[in-house]
This record gives structure tokens, sequence and C-alpha cells, in this order.
């Protein structure tokens, strides 16, 4: 039990030693991303090798004393959360050299055991450029890690996420042991305000004002909420750190209750996250049997503890008001603001949100000091920020970098390019809250501030690469589809605008849409964005006024010419039969559901384009590609 902060400290040496025992430890990736992938099965693969060689070693961390098997210079095998370079998993780390081998599969564990026992590398798994060819032994020399500045990822992918002691080992509640035992919660606050911390859910509001507010609430009941319903398509940042690091999530949300003199919080997340939701639970059983939640923490006669609440997987739920009502067990449906949470959320309460995000880069500006803090990223918008880079670019995965970085570093340098030396087209920011950045965007500091002027924002952190084989306006579309689905429809303008701006979108990619349409879409958004109640309504407009106004030529060229520069959408495609390609075999005509097809066994087969639903049955069919797409 860990009952005062000189017991915290005096336990944290302890576990270090433990750990400076290990001659060698091997972290296999153990995320969402490389699990699916297999990296549970070279988990075991990778034991049972290391065992049979005799190199293992077993180094158990606990809270009185360790318990060392003889062999202390043999292997450590753990698994952790997430590395990030999720395009290469699944990913295998070997320290203290920091060597990272990718793409590794079960059969590999046996040449890996081998080279631990010589103290060699297998050359075949390092990570190779795909442009130099140059080979990468060391993470931290791999482009992909060059370029970013760990701060809320700091120890995803480094320690064992279900293992409390090793996140004591690196500073570990320090910095709640302080807060508590050093500083008075209005100190707490300041702290915060000063290292420039905005929230990093989308909106960016100063997170130390925030908490001002809700701390000079009157109430004597009140609560910390972490928001990690995160909805975008592509994101998943939030889920990444919960997975990879729980305890720090935890550690933030109690340095926030203590800030604002709340002694309950909720985390607030998917229920399709069960991985992450297993290993928050276990880290907050393992905080409370330590003493670090429930009552008199580090002896300071704070009380706090927290409960996970799991969500159906309604994007509105992310908005603050609504996440409040799915939580107090009403249907997630936002509210008018003011009043706002601050002054009455949860059951009439003052409460403080925060994303998971926001809450895991509260210990290290505790720790460090907010100097620090502001010292790394751009002046208005001091930190990094976490990304989930996908789409078509050479390397997706999880990125943390900090604000101010450009475009074109993140996209070219981080993330290698667009895929198969495609030429980059465009970037959907911030899901389906955000904008689209095009090539002109290129060099512009991905920053709060610096977005909102262009018309974007960096949202959660969604960045979807596009490139000239993507259709702007079937993107439009997409995420049009994605917020009229989740709109909760208690706005009319929302609920209605949102139906009918998808109906217009639909229309112009199945080659039916009309100048006019241009324009009425431009309407109805404003009138969305103008309107709506909450966050979700406001910003659903964003992919299609921006993808407008940047892409206007081919929005033009879908409803003039009924043609789709990137050759997408199946409503704009014509077909027709090369006669001199035809062998008459009319195998094109007997999968026509529709009869378009005629012709004589032998003899050139034609298409009726009149009839023709455009299904592309027989382009698919015909063997000799006699059936083309004409402009």
């Amino acid at each position: 039990m860990i009952e005062t902060a000189a017991v915290l400290a005096a336990l944290r040496r302890k576990q270090q030693a433990a750990l400076e025992q290990e001659k060698q430890r091997v972290l296999i990736c153990a995320g969402t991303g490389c699990v699916a992938n297999g990296s549970l099965q070279v988990y075991e693969e990778l034991c049972q090798a290391v065992d049979e060689l005799g190199l293992s070693a077993l180094v158990e961390l606990e809270a009185e004393e360790q318990h060392v098997d003889s062999k202390t210079d043999g292997v450590v095998i753990k698994k952790s959360g997430c590395h990030g370079f999720c395009e290469k998993g699944p990913l295998v780390r070997i320290e203290p050299q920091g060597i990272l081998y990718v793409g590794v599969k079960p059969e590999d564990a046996a040449d890996i055991a081998a080279a631990l026992a010589k103290g060699d590398t297998v050359e075949r798994l390092l990570y190779k450029h795909p442009n130099t060819q140059e080979t990468f032994a060391r993470e931290e020399e791999i482009p992909f890690y060059r370029q970013q500045k760990r701060v809320a990822l700091g120890n995803c992918g480094v320690i064992d996420p279900e293992s409390i002691w090793e996140y004591i080992a690196r500073n570990g509640y320090a910095a709640a042991a302080k807060a508590l035992t050093e500083m008075s919660p209005t100190d707490v606050c300041n702290e915060v305000l000063e290292s420039g911390l905005r929230g990093r859910g989308g909106g960016g509001f100063p997170t130390g004002r925030k908490w001002l507010l809700t701390r000079q609430a009157t109430g004597e009941q009140k609560y910390v909420i972490c928001n990690g319903d995160e909805g975008d398509p592509g994101a998943f940042m939030d889920r990444s750190v919960m997975e990879g690091d729980p305890h720090r999530v935890i550690e933030g949300m109690l340095i926030a209750g203590y800030a604002i003199g709340a002694s309950k919080g909720y985390v607030y997340m998917r229920a399709e996250y069960p991985l992450a939701v297993k290993r928050l639970r276990k880290a907050l059983d393992d905080a409370r049997s330590q003493g670090l939640l429930g009552e008199d923490i580090f002896g300071s006669g704070f009380d706090f503890d927290i409960v996970v609440k799991e969500g159906a997987g309604a994007f509105v739920c992310g908005e603050e008001s609504a996440l409040i009502a799915s939580i107090e067990g009403k249907r997630g449906m936002p509210r008018p603001k003011p009043p706002y949470p601050a002054q009455s959320g949860l059951w009439g309460c003052p409460t403080l949100i925060n994303n998971v995000e926001t809450f895991a880069n509260i210990p290290p500006i505790l720790f460090h000091g907010a100097n620090w803090f502001r010292g790394i990223g751009s002046e208005t918008s001091p930190g990094t920020k976490t990304f989930a880079i996908t789409g078509e670019v050479a390397n997706t995965g999880l990125i943390e970098v900090p604000m101010g970085k450009t475009l074109r570093e993140i996209v070219f340098d981080i993330g290698g390019g667009v895929r198969n030396n495609g030429k980059f087209k465009a970037v959907q920011i911030g899901g389906p809250s955000g904008g689209c950045l095009t090539a002109e965007h290129l060099d512009l500091p991905l920053d709060f501030d610096s977005l909102q002027a262009v018309g974007a924002m960096i949202g959660s952190g969604g960045l979807v690469v596009m490139d000239e084989a993507t259709c702007i306006v079937e993107v439009a579309r997409f995420f049009m589809n994605f917020t009229q689905n989740e709109s909760c429809g208690k706005c009319v303008l929302c609920r209605e605008g949102t139906r009918r701006m998808l109906e217009i979108l639909q229309r112009i990619v199945d080659g039916e849409g009309e100048l006019a349409d241009l324009d009425t879409l431009q309407e109805i958004g404003e009138a969305v964005r103008e309107g709506s109640l909450c966050g979700l309504g406001k910003t659903a407009p964003n992919p299609v006024l921006t993808t407008m106004e940047y892409f206007r030529d081919e929005y033009l060229a879908h409803v003039v010419e009924h043609r789709c520069p990137a050759g997408v959408c199946q409503g704009l495609k014509v077909y027709a039969i090369d006669p001199d390609k035809c062998k008459g075999c009319s195998k094109c005509a007997r999968v026509c559901p529709v009869g378009a097809i005629s012709g004589k066994v032998k003899e050139p087969f034609v298409i009726d384009t009149d009839k023709c639903i455009k299904c592309g049955a027989c382009q698919e069919a015909c063997r000799f590609g006699a059936v083309e797409e004409v402009a």
C-alpha cells in the first residue's frame, strides 16, 4: 500500500533498480492493430524459442520486493502498447539497443531468439526505406520516428501497460504525489494554465481556464469526466493511449479531481474498444489496491475514485452534454449551452470534461513544469499532438509531433509520401468535423489557429491522405453519410439539413446532378453550420464546404460534364465494347442483369447505354479487355 509520497519515491527507486538488472528486454507490440496481425502468436513463439535456448529471465516487480530468478542476465519478454508504426506491424523492439523489427511473423521467432543469444540482429526484419533501400536498425533512426516527440505517447510501446510497477518505475504517479502534497488546488490549475495546454479533443479551449472555472463553481459534489468516445473514421489516438498507458490517464484524472475539488471520475469510452476497456479496468483495480485511488490518497485527506462507463458507439456522445446525458442513463442528445458543464454538468453538478490525450499530458506538465511544456510546439499552441495518419500514405500509423509541424513534414517525411509514388491531392483533417487541405496548404503549420484560419480544425487528430485517384465528391458524400447517420435528430437543421445535403451529393455521384445543386449545397451547409445546437451539427458541413471551395472544378465536372475525373463514381461511368478486341464470345451479354448488351456470336457485341445500369459486370467478365470505360 502506497500511503505517502515518500513510500512512492522509495518504491520507484526499487522498481528502477529491478529493471536495471535486465540484460535484454524484448517488447512485442500488443496494441489492437498488431494483435489483429498476429502479434500475440509472435509473443508465444518467441517466449518458447528463448526458453528453449536457456535465455529466459523473469523479473517480477512487486510492492514489497522483487522476485528475480537466477538468470538475471537473461532475456525478458513483455507485451507493450502501440508503437505507432502500424503499417509495418507486428513490431518487436529490442532494448537497450533500441532495435526495431518490422513485419514480424511467428515463424521469425527462432531467428530472433538466436540473434539475441549471439548479440546479432536479424537483417531481413529491419526496416528498409522503400525508395532509397537504406536499412535502419534503431527505431529512433527510422524516418517515421525521427521527427516525432512523444509526450502523451511517451510510455506507449515502452512499458507493459498491465504493470503498475513499470509505470511507477518511469515516474508514474510522481506528479500526482507532488500535486496532492506540495501544491494547492489553485496552484495546480495555474500550472496547467501557464503551460498553455489546450484541449486535445478538437476545440482547443485552454485546459487550465476550464479547470479554474470548474473549481470556482459552487457545488458540494463535483465530477471529472474523461471523454474516450473516439468516433471519427480512421481515428485511434485515444484508444492507443488507453491500451498502452492506462495509468497515465488515471493519474491525469486524479490530478484534475484534486484541482477542481471532485471526489469521483468517469471514463466514458466506446464498448468497441474491448482491449482498452480491459486494460483500463485492470489499471483501476491495481491503483485502488495500492491506495492511489480511494480514500486519503498519499495521506493528503483527498478522496477520489474512477468508474468506467461504456458507451454504445453513438458519435454524438463525443459532444460533452450528450455524453453527460448518456452517463445519466438518458438518450445521448446535446442540450443548449449555457449553462456549461463547469457550472451544471453531470446530475446538475459542476463537471470537468477533457479527452484522453488532454489528461495524458497532465502528469508530464506537473512533473517537468509549465515552462518545459511551453518549450515544445508553437507559441499559441504549445506541446505536441497525436495524429492517426491513414489513407493513401506509405506509412500509416499513430504519430505524435510538436504543434506547428507542417503538413508536408507529416505526409512526406514521417508518412513517407503518397503510397505507390502517387501524386498528393488532399488531406481530410479532423474527420467528419474537419476540413480539406490541399497541396497549397502543405507548408501550413498544424496548430489550432492556423487551421481555423483556412476553415479546418485539428479535431481529434485524424489525417486521411488522398491521391489523384480519389474522388473528392465521393469523399464529401462519405463523410456526410456518416454525420447524417450519427445525427441525434434533435435539431431540425442538423436532422433535415444533413439529409438534404446527402441526397444532393448522392445525386451528383450517381450522375444526376445539376449546376443549381452546388448553390443549394452551399446554402444548406451554411445554414446547418450556423443553426445547429452542438458541435456535430455545426461542423458536419465542413468536408463539403471546404472541398467545394478548393475543388470546385471537380464538382463542376460531375454536374456539367457528367464525368468523374478520378474515374471512381460508378454512376458516371460509360461502358463501350471495342469491336477490334471483342471475340464475340457473348459472355458479357450473359452476365448483364438488364439485357443491355446485344450481338451475334463470333461478331462484336454492342452496349445500349440507355439501358446500361453501369454495374461493371460485363467488364469483369470479359477475358479480352474489350469492355472499356469511355469519357
